[in-house]
């Protein structure tokens, strides 16, 4: 009872710890990769939202006449759509940039005769998770080449992030007006 009573700690039930120790590694791998995916889920969620305010922006305040179309719209409308994108996804904010590897972004905006098509391209930085990327990678995939994809987003390349929306061109409503004309 003595016994008991200086050193608690000491009980025959109870974990052992090198279970634990040499699970722990583990553990850190699986949140390094999924903190990693759900980045990339939440940026292409930002990416779809931020497509749509990019094509509906350009419908709305781009021109029809050649002077403006070839001048205003591709000098400022386009720059000031990135830019306000850029913006949106994190690219000004360096603790969202790096969760989301974000490395550029690319916008273009081609229309033509029916519809405008806006593409935008998000590229991401390797997430370059150190123990991962120490091996070479023909000993860890042999030759598997979905393996050799996932080995060149994780170490050496990252990847893209494509999003493509359709608008038709900029065919504002006339106002309403009441009939008795006010």
């Amino acid at each position: 009872m003595i016994k008991n009573f200086l050193f608690p700690l000491r009980t025959p039930k109870g974990q052992a710890t090198t279970e634990v120790v040499l699970l722990f590694p583990l553990f850190v791998i699986f949140i390094l990769f999924i903190i990693k995916i759900f980045g990339l889920l939440v940026l292409s969620q930002k990416m779809e939202i931020a497509g749509y305010y990019a094509a509906r922006r350009f419908q709305l305040q781009s021109h029809v006449t050649d002077y403006y179309a070839n001048t205003w719209d591709k000098r400022f409308l386009k720059k000031d759509i990135q830019r306000k994108v850029e913006s949106y996804l994190g690219f000004d904010n360096p603790d969202m940039r790096k969760f989301l590897s974000l490395n550029q972004l690319k916008l273009e905006i081609n229309t033509s005769g029916t519809w405008t098509k806006v593409v935008m391209t998000a590229y991401t930085r390797p997430p370059r998770i150190r123990f991962l990327c120490e091996y070479n990678k023909d000993q860890v995939c042999e030759q598997d080449a979905k393996c050799l994809k996932g080995y060149a987003f994780l170490c050496e390349t990252g990847g893209q992030v494509e999003v493509i929306k359709y608008v038709g061109h900029n065919e504002r409503p006339s106002p309403y007006q009441r009939p008795e004309g006010r």
